[in-house]
């Protein structure tokens, strides 16, 4: 492919990234329709809620405490918070112990259910002002209170892949229920009037915390809906997603199984050697100060807590965004339970997806009474690879 031309590493990865997630949508569920399925809405299209116009500066402290002037200054006597309701949030641990977030209203753009194997809605859930989160719930017709996996991709993933029918059946397959949605500072979750210096790695504090408490938050949500078997609940997580999915099953227990893909961490080498930080940044975020913020976030510290969950852990060598080095330390800081898979190049993992099966796993770990290891070496895998149980 050519180089192109004044774009950053950064940039690349990016292009790079959009790429890749393009090959393996097509690999996973075949030729995706380009057109969104219909849904109740007056253009007939089921579509994406339009993002808020301002996005508030969330803190670790207590947010709005601005003055009344900065609301229009017709009580400038008031405080804000007699104004809008105080949200405590703490950037400082993957748990929700500590902050005060509480649901606010919900809005559903509506139910598709055109298709003959699943419905699928769109629902706009918020707790932080400025910050709604769209869930694209999918889920199989066939099953009245199916399990539900979470799936949550690496930055910089777009969401629209859901509105894919095929990818939504593919997702459907086999009675599950599926939920997707984006991280912070990723997709539309960004929002003005925060500047654009400010992206997921220089605010990877919160990026990281505020996502694993969605996490746990959505686990909320889902339970007051009662339409989903929520003692059954499983998450898959790639890059930075995978990341998040250790934080957030290491303090919420309601997480019973994870597919983890090339998850980021091991901070001071991740932040120190990944290409996709950009070199005249580097030097900040390899300061004490920064490395303190996200130490108390990284998985390798949580990974070796997960004594109960169910684990698979897939490593790709030749993605360039998380340096081998990382790799090793993820690996060497997994539970002695977890399923460890390697695959030598990214053209070896994408032979494998191309069978069809990627979710396979974590869909038969979350079946009544399933007790089974992943049978071992090379089952349903390219013959070089190596699948083997962390020692």
């Amino acid at each position: 492919m050519q180089k192109l031309s004044g774009l950053t590493k950064r940039d690349e990865w990016i292009v790079a990234s959009y790429l890749v997630l393009f090959l393996c949508g097509t690999i996973f569920c075949g030729t995706m329709s380009a057109q969104a399925a219909p849904g109740n809405g007056p253009s007939g299209q089921l579509q994406p809620a339009p993002a808020s116009e301002s996005r508030a500066q969330t803190k670790p402290a207590a947010i709005g405490e601005a003055s009344a002037h900065a609301v229009g200054g017709e009580h400038p006597d008031l405080p804000i918070s007699a104004l809008k309701p105080k949200v405590i949030e703490d950037w400082s641990t993957p748990s929700l112990k500590g902050s005060d977030l509480k649901l606010g209203d919900v809005l559903n753009a509506g139910i598709d259910t055109h298709n003959p194997t699943f419905t699928r809605e769109l629902v706009r859930v918020e707790w932080r002002a400025g910050d709604p989160i769209d869930l694209y719930i999918i889920k199989p017709k066939v099953v009245e209170k199916p399990p539900v996996i979470l799936y949550l991709y690496s930055y910089p993933f777009e969401t629209d892949g859901y509105l894919k029918n095929d990818f939504a059946a593919f997702l459907a397959q086999n009675g599950f229920a599926a939920v997707g949605f984006a991280s912070a500072l990723t997709s539309g979750r960004y929002h003005a009037p925060r500047p654009l210096k400010e992206w997921f790695v220089s605010e990877l504090q919160e990026s990281l915390a505020t996502t694993a408490h969605d996490v746990q938050m959505i686990l909320n949500y889902l339970g007051t809906r009662h339409d989903m078997d929520m003692d059954r609940v499983g998450m898959f997580g790639d890059g930075s997603g995978a990341t998040i999915a250790i934080l957030a099953a290491a303090v919420d227990p309601r997480i019973k199984t994870l597919d983890l893909l090339n998850p980021w961490g091991d901070w001071p080498d991740w932040l120190a050697k990944s290409p996709l930080v950009p070199e005249k940044e580097r030097p900040d975020y390899v300061k004490p100060e920064f490395l303190g913020k996200v130490a108390p976030l990284d998985p390798a510290k949580w990974l070796p807590e997960l004594k109960t969950q169910k684990i698979r852990l897939q490593l790709v060598n030749g993605v360039g965004v998380t340096p081998n080095v990382v790799r090793e330390k993820i690996e060497a800081a997994a539970p002695a339970s977890a399923e460890i898979v390697h695959f030598e190049s990214v053209e070896e993992f994408s032979r494998a997806a191309a069978s069809g099966t990627r979710f396979n796993w974590i869909k038969e770990k979350l079946q009544p009474g399933s007790t089974r290891r992943q049978t071992p070496i090379n089952a349903g895998l390219p013959s070089n690879s190596s699948v083997k149980a962390a020692q």
